[in-house]
């Protein structure tokens, strides 16, 4: 018997992984997973109205005109036997109850950063750090800008030594993914911390 099939040689059943995609109001969360996604991505955006005027900030994001408002979804195929489901959060206040439901069941996570708003990163931060669930920041380099360099990021968001701070621009499919392959990253050294700590794995 192999992990997802059969020892008759049977179809084979995908292991699932479940990734979020988090971050702050107009950071690149839906164009991550649309720039990603082998399949037409799952949208939940609506048009900004003047009933947002007040509640949703646009500052650094004045010229977004729509927003999530429940989740997009997409997925990757790594392997026959490994799949990526990927669900973006919406990224403002008044849809954070939704984040506990969705982090149920994930492996990882992204925290997508804007330079010129990196507050507005923090509680995505706080929110898997206090649910132990390994994450990796991708500092979305907007118009292809790279003002900073990651460790003046890690500075700032006052990161630990081992989370991944990822320079990317999330249009272009290639970088996205090294911000997904640095979450899993985090994810096995995670889980092998755990192994050793119950001593089933010599440290």
């Amino acid at each position: 018997m192999t992990r997802g099939g059969s020892a008759a040689g049977g179809p084979v059943v995908p292991t699932a992984l479940k990734i979020l995609i988090a971050g702050g109001f107009g950071v690149g969360k839906t164009t991550m997973v649309s720039s990603v996604s082998e399949v037409s991505p799952l949208r939940t955006e609506e048009q900004l109205t003047v009933a947002s005027e007040g509640v949703d900030d646009l500052t650094g994001v004045e010229r977004k005109s729509s927003t999530t408002v429940a989740l997009d979804f997409g997925r990757i195929t790594i392997a026959p036997d490994l799949v990526l489901y990927l669900f973006g959060t919406p990224g403002q206040e008044r849809f954070w109850f939704m984040w506990d439901g969705l982090a149920t069941g994930a492996l990882g996570a992204v925290v997508l950063a804007d330079t010129r708003r990196l507050d507005a990163s923090f509680a995505s931060i706080d929110f898997f750090e206090s649910r132990g669930i390994p994450f990796a920041v991708g500092v979305n380099c907007f118009d292809g800008r790279r003002d900073v360099d990651a460790d003046q990021v890690r500075q700032a968001l006052d990161l630990g030594p081992t989370t991944p701070v990822i320079l990317c621009d999330v249009r272009e499919r290639q970088s996205s993914k090294e911000v997904l392959l640095a979450v899993l990253g985090a994810a096995r050294r995670r889980i092998e911390a755990r192994l050793v700590a119950a001593g089933l794995r010599p440290g």
